[in-house]
């Protein structure tokens, strides 16, 4: 092999593996990638079917319900609601009427089934994306109402 040739392969082997490194790191991010959806998008059909997402707002008075290490609640924007079971310790913060995140996957039925839930950590905080979308479906509630 002439010199030339050599530095050519030696170029297309580095390109190779540089766009095989490059697959690889976005294929690792997009299966990782867990997006937020109010549940008013949801209720709307936004979210994706089979596919982990987030989804937040306010715990709705009165639905939270216990059984052992099981919990059932609504995630409510105040347009729509969500029902959510999950099994495992909730946090400590969790309690009806403050903000939740939870995130899991949808079932067929309607049901979100949460992996994760995450409570807000004191009296005045809420995910800037939940506030955003609770404001936003108090003030489409009260256009519909007049």
């Amino acid at each position: 092999m002439k010199p030339r040739q050599k530095r050519f392969a030696i170029v297309v082997g580095g390109l190779a593996a540089l766009g095989i490194a490059a697959v690889l790191v976005l294929n690792a991010f997009q299966s990782n990638l867990v997006f937020f959806f109010t549940p008013t998008q949801v209720a709307g059909g936004e979210a994706p079917k089979g596919r982990a997402f987030r989804v937040g707002g306010l715990v709705k008075q009165g639905s939270l319900q216990r059984s052992d290490i099981t919990a059932r609640f609504v995630v409510t924007d105040t347009a729509q609601d969500i029902p959510v079971t999950y099994k495992g310790i909730l946090p400590d913060l969790f309690s009806e009427g403050k903000g939740v995140v939870a995130q899991g996957t949808l079932g067929p039925d309607g049901l979100f089934t949460a992996t994760e839930v995450l409570a807000k950590h004191d009296e005045n905080y809420m995910p800037p994306e939940a506030q955003a979308a609770v404001d936003k479906a108090h003030q489409a509630s009260k256009t519909l109402k007049q």
